[in-house]
């Protein structure tokens, strides 16, 4: 296991060719905690049945943060996910600047963000925060890459969402650090992790390009590791990625990139020459 925070994967995105609930058990039986999307589609009693242990889920079904009729229908969402949360024991509740459609792509795209669209933004963000004190669970705010899988998104980047997270200061609203999402838009991925730790509630990884597991792209998830256990983040890490060939060797190779090297044997000094 990791030094200091918990592991994670996605179902939505490994072991496909199972149903869901099998989907669950394989990732938990591996030691892993469960992130689920959408739980409108999913039976919630089988889920809790599998004796998994929940860390995410979509905490809203429909609407939007920056408009106000879409924040009322964010919030009223947001509600019905809190209850099928509940009979999960989930503790974290993801959501998005905008809502979603099938293919990520918003369902009320922004060309720019205005500063009207920040303070309503800010508004909901404290609602939602108010829910989750209620309930007692958090909302993460997750950012997005608009280069790649989510063109039009607003509050994409993550300085975007770190900044209302920061503005709205509670405990039950904090940012799902997404990196595969910020190498794209970004970079400077140990950086971004020192900055927005105060912030953070949870960090979810896949590689670049591609989006499969850790050590198939460009992100040096090992340093990125070391730097979470030298700055005691505590959290969960889940890996929301595809796995590039066996989802077993895709998991195995997440948990290697998370689990912590032994340093280096020191070097023995040059000889006098």
């Amino acid at each position: 296991m990791s030094g200091g925070y918990r592991l994670a994967a996605c179902a939505e995105m490994v072991f496909l060719d199972l149903p869901v609930e099998e989907r669950v058990r394989r990732i938990a039986g591996l030691g892993l905690e469960v992130e689920i999307w959408d739980w409108t589609a999913k039976d919630l009693d089988a889920l809790a049945g599998t004796g998994a242990t929940f860390s995410s889920m979509t905490g809203y079904v429909t609407g939007t943060l920056a408009d106000q009729a879409g924040a009322e229908e964010l919030l009223r969402t947001a509600e019905l996910s809190l209850q099928a949360a509940e009979r999960l024991d989930c503790p974290r509740l993801n959501v998005h600047g905008t809502g979603l459609d099938q293919r990520g792509l918003p369902v009320v795209p922004s060309g720019a963000v205005t500063p009207a669209m920040w303070l309503t933004a800010a508004r909901t963000l404290t609602r939602l925060a108010a829910l989750g004190e209620r309930a007692g669970r958090v909302f993460t705010l997750e950012n997005l890459n608009t280069a790649v899988d989510h063109p039009g998104t607003p509050f994409a980047r993550a300085t975007d969402t770190m900044a209302l997270v920061a503005a709205v200061d509670s405990p039950h609203l904090r940012m799902n650090l997404d990196l595969y999402h910020a190498q794209i838009g970004e970079g400077n991925l140990i950086g971004l992790v020192e900055e927005a730790l105060p912030w953070i509630g949870e960090i979810q990884v896949a590689d670049v390009p591609g989006r499969c597991e850790p050590g198939t792209g460009e992100i040096a998830y090992p340093a990125v590791a070391a730097a979470l256990t030298r700055l005691g983040y505590d959290g969960v890490v889940g890996m929301e990625a595809w796995a590039s060939g066996d989802p077993d060797e895709a998991l195995a190779s997440f948990r290697s990139a998370f689990t912590p090297r032994p340093p280096e044997a020191a070097r023995p000094a040059p000889s006098a020459r």
